[in-house]
């Protein structure tokens, strides 16, 4: 395994095995990020592949102005909340849609997920809480994300998303309130 500047020359020279590297280095870090997001396997197997695409494709025009890693985090969120955006979109205008046709079809089902590091016996309170968390602003529901799900520190977090890390706890602390208003009586605290 290279080390991060000799990873990104590697790429920058399209060396198959700075790829293979990197690809080992990300691969689950970027899906399950994606897949905290979207909350769909098959969208989250297509956006890690889009992420990688993206780095491969666009890694000449890296600057090295922050780490590899923030920078793969800052393209993954990125196009995580693009999808959301564009279902939205879709959802919105099939419903607009359906108000001026006869049909009476569904056209959206809710997803059953969970994330992979949430045991059985939690699912239940996990899809509660994931639910909540697609409530949340943007900003907050990037910073909770990061922090609770993917574990990054307040630091990473800041960079991610390019602000302060003061800005980082105080996302994650109204997320929490948020939540909290949201789950009252499903959970007791959110831990």
């Amino acid at each position: 395994m290279a080390d991060e500047e000799g990873l990104i020359q590697g790429l920058k020279d399209q060396r198959p095995v700075a790829l293979k590297d990197f690809l080992e280095q990300y691969q689950e870090r970027v899906y399950n990020t994606a897949l905290s997001f979207v909350k769909d396997v098959p969208d989250a197997e297509e956006l890690a592949q889009d992420v990688f695409l993206t780095v491969w494709n666009s890694i000449s025009g890296f600057k090295g102005e922050s780490s590899l890693s923030t920078w793969v985090y800052r393209i993954t969120v990125s196009k995580s909340l693009d999808l959301i955006r564009s279902k939205q979109r879709k959802k919105r205008f099939a419903f607009l849609t359906s108000l001026t046709t006869t049909r009476n079809e569904i056209k959206h089902h809710p997803v059953n997920w969970v994330h992979p590091g949430i045991l059985q016996e939690n699912k239940e309170k996990a899809a509660y809480l994931f639910r909540a968390i697609d409530q949340l602003p943007d900003n907050q529901k990037i910073a909770f994300t990061l922090s609770k799900l993917e574990q990054l520190s307040q630091r990473e977090i800041a960079e991610v998303m390019q602000i302060k890390e003061g800005a980082v706890e105080s996302l994650i602390q109204r997320a929490k309130q948020n939540l909290r208003k949201y789950l009252e009586g499903i959970y007791d605290e959110i831990k």
